[in-house]
């Protein structure tokens, strides 16, 4: 991997960080899928979590451009294609948006903040 390559993948991580965090913040008061649909604040926070959602499966199909899909291989405990799949699914088929998908993404988000602190740490060393 290029050191240019490494920089960016790093500042992509950090920026799928941030919008991991973000998106844990989002889901406090949201006890079930219902929470998202029964008023304004909860479709904001609807909203919200899917474009955060986005933006990390659009990071994470960066880079895996740019490590030539031999970055993400290192951390099977994530299912990469469904990460990155989330991004074409709320791009694509919005108005479709199931708040019940989105509610148990609530589950597997702290895994994946865990899995891209340590590739980040990683890619320190």
């Amino acid at each position: 991997m290029l050191n240019e390559d490494k920089e960016l993948i790093l500042s992509t991580l950090e920026d799928i960080e941030f919008s991991i965090e973000l998106i844990k913040k989002r889901f406090s008061g949201i006890k079930s899928d219902d929470d998202f649909l029964k008023d304004d604040e909860g479709l904001e926070k609807l909203d919200s979590i899917s474009m955060r959602l986005v933006a990390i499966g659009e990071g994470f199909k960066n880079i895996d451009k740019l490590s030539k899909k031999s970055l993400l291989k290192n951390y099977p405990s994530i299912p990469w294609q469904q990460v990155k799949g989330i991004r074409d699914i709320l791009s694509h088929h919005y108005f479709n948006l199931d708040a019940e998908v989105i509610f148990e993404i609530k589950n597997d988000i702290q895994e994946l903040l865990s899995v891209t602190r340590q590739i980040i740490s990683d890619l320190n060393c």
